[in-house]
């Protein structure tokens, strides 16, 4: 099959709740500098942890078909909680490649020289048991502990990470999780690494994987084998798109991604609470 170059240089659409995405973003882009992105954040829903299956799948197939509108080649799901509960409803319904968080990075996970492995997560992501589903098909022996956090994307969401009711949460949530004695924790979602700095004064930098990183050497290896890297020698360019707040979404990215300008704002006629504007 031939591929022509308007597809290779066609964008990769990102997808997440918010600005938690931008922890993949900025990954991807270090490793594919000369790919096209478009970045949308769903911040009119946000957070996706507490959504039910139907309205996950309503929010993605608005977004997604806009993708497909765009000419995106592939779409990268940088969100966990979509990733475990609808991603293998929705893998071949569209006209682009996509690249779902939580079943890339379980291989990887699961190839660690561990037995006891914490997953701080959305209560989405939790209940749907999709990290230690995954990682038991490859490893039935690692032994999973999968926590809530029900805080976490409303604090960095609204960027209030460093304020002393903020840093109080979290340490009681890690302390909780401290008590299962996991060997690594992993920030199973993409919101949860704004937060290293602070888990950091309460346990050692270290103990915690941010699965954003070998995610995206994941992608560019398939990209590859697919034939659909750009060969462009420029580097690329991006457009960032949100449902809500545009003003809150670029002040919260400031920690992985300066915006020169304030994301579009977009939503949709069919999804609730939103109308058509763009």
């Amino acid at each position: 099959m031939i591929i022509s170059n308007n597809k290779l240089n066609s964008p990769i659409g990102f997808v997440d709740s918010g600005v938690g995405g931008l922890t993949v973003l900025d990954n991807v882009r270090k490793i594919l500098p000369n790919e096209n992105f478009l970045y949308y954040g769903d911040t009119i829903h946000t957070p996706y942890g507490d959504k039910s299956k139907e309205q996950l799948l309503e929010y993605s197939d608005n977004i997604f078909k806009f993708f497909e509108k765009q000419g995106c080649k592939a779409v990268v799901m940088a969100c966990n909680t979509t990733s475990s509960t609808i991603y293998d409803e929705i893998k071949d319904k569209y006209n682009f490649e996509i690249y779902p968080i939580v079943q890339s990075a379980a291989k990887i996970l699961s190839e660690l020289p561990i037995k006891r492995l914490g997953i701080f997560a959305t209560r989405g992501t939790v209940l749907s048991g999709a990290y230690p589903r995954e990682i038991a098909r490859y490893n039935p022996d690692m032994k999973v502990f999968g926590q809530y956090c029900p805080d976490w994307v409303r604090i960095i969401e609204n960027d209030l990470v460093y304020i002393e009711e903020s840093i109080k949460i979290v340490e009681n949530d890690l302390k909780k999780m401290l008590e299962n004695e996991p060997e690594k924790i992993v920030l199973g979602c993409t919101h949860y690494p704004f937060l290293l700095d602070v888990l950091s004064k309460f346990a050692p930098k270290d103990l915690f994987i941010d699965p954003a990183i070998e995610f995206a050497r994941f992608i560019k290896s398939d990209l590859a084998a697919k034939g659909l890297l750009n060969n462009s020698n420029t580097v690329g360019n991006g457009k960032f798109y949100v449902s809500a707040n545009p003003q809150l979404f670029k002040n919260s990215a400031k920690m992985f991604c300066e915006l020169e300008e304030l994301p579009e704002l977009l939503t949709f006629q069919n999804s609730s609470k939103t109308i058509l504007v763009s």
